[in-house]
């Protein structure tokens, strides 16, 4: 299955978030002055966001009266540009890509976690190391500032460990695994497929995922403040709409599977196990999520802890204020209904 290519923003994807460009243009009813024109939507290959492609298809936009373009971007980067820039009105991005651009000014607004990496993201390691703590001394690659780095962080904290006590290799997942199946790592963090391939050919098992990390990668649509101020109906509508689908996919797994394999362009079988790595989040997740709790399953709480990591690094400036990123108000109406 076909993967995001880097899951944080490069620099070039920065720089571009500081040039001001014109919204999406938009044409409005003359005679009622509102926005009647489709709203856009980016997304690039992650397993929970074909999901998109099954709410257009099987027609909830339709039935919710909501207008929507679905804008495909095969490299996960393109379309982090293209909703700072506002070529889009939503992207389909990790909460630690959205802390990047809100610290620049850009504002952002998540309204819905279509999932949490449940598996999906795993240090992988030689059989013969029995647990995180025997890392210790061992080479380790993964690449600087993503997800999968804080993974590696977060998994050597909650065993006493810390970066300076592993020889950290800076690499990326696309040499990552196969620098690991050729035994010139100890131990690399990454994502599906590359997992899955490290523990075949690389005779690698599975040493932590992000399974014991609940909440610490969400996957969210991401709106621009704008049109969350300007469009509330049409972005319930879309809420709806996805939730929806996942009723649908319940209980049409098979046809759905079928459906979104395709635009993956892989086999049902693999697009399965893909979706095996994430937790897709009902509408009651979705509302804990939004809560306010000292832990990774609370989004305010990951969005603190994840810009500290991303600060360290020079990655991100300082966001005074995290609870301007977050509208709970769509998955909670969502909730009632």
């Amino acid at each position: 299955m076909k993967r995001r290519m880097k899951r944080t923003v490069t620099v070039a994807v920065l720089a571009a978030m500081l040039i001001t460009l014109a919204g999406c243009g938009g044409s409005k009813d003359a005679s009622t002055g509102a926005d009647d024109s489709p709203i856009t939507i980016a997304l690039s290959p992650w397993p929970g966001w074909f999901f998109w492609f099954l709410v257009d298809e099987k027609g909830f936009f339709d039935k919710h009266g909501v207008k929507v373009d679905l804008k495909w971007f095969p490299v996960y980067s393109d379309s982090l540009q293209a909703l700072a820039t506002g070529k889009v009105d939503a992207n389909s991005q990790t909460l630690s890509d959205t802390l990047a651009p809100a610290s620049k000014g850009i504002g952002l607004k998540a309204v819905l976690v279509n999932d949490n990496s449940f598996g999906g993201d795993a240090i992988v390691s030689k059989p013969d190391i029995a647990s995180i703590k025997d890392l210790k001394g061992k080479t380790v690659a993964t690449e600087l500032g993503t997800v999968d780095h804080l993974l590696l962080l977060t998994a050597l904290a909650q065993n006493g460990l810390s970066e300076k006590d592993v020889n950290y290799v800076n690499m990326t997942v696309n040499d990552a695994g196969p620098a690991f199946i050729t035994g010139k790592t100890d131990a690399s963090v990454l994502w599906e497929p590359f997992q899955t391939k490290a523990v075949k050919e690389g005779k690698g098992k599975v040493l932590f995922s992000s399974k014991e990390t609940p909440g610490l990668i969400p996957d969210l649509l991401v709106f621009r403040d704008e049109v969350v101020k300007n469009r509330p109906d049409d972005i319930q509508k879309i809420v709806d709409a996805w939730f929806d689908a996942l009723d649908y996919f319940k209980t049409h797994e098979d046809e759905a599977i079928k459906l979104m394999a395709e635009k993956a362009e892989t086999t049902p079988e693999d697009f399965k196990l893909g979706l095996d790595s994430i937790k897709l989040f009902t509408k009651e997740d979705n509302v804990t999520a939004f809560g306010k709790r000292d832990e990774y399953t609370s989004l305010p709480y990951t969005a603190e802890k994840t810009a500290d990591f991303l600060k360290k690094l020079d990655m991100v400036d300082e966001i005074k204020d995290f609870s301007v990123l977050f509208d709970s108000s769509f998955v909670e109406k969502a909730a009632k209904e």
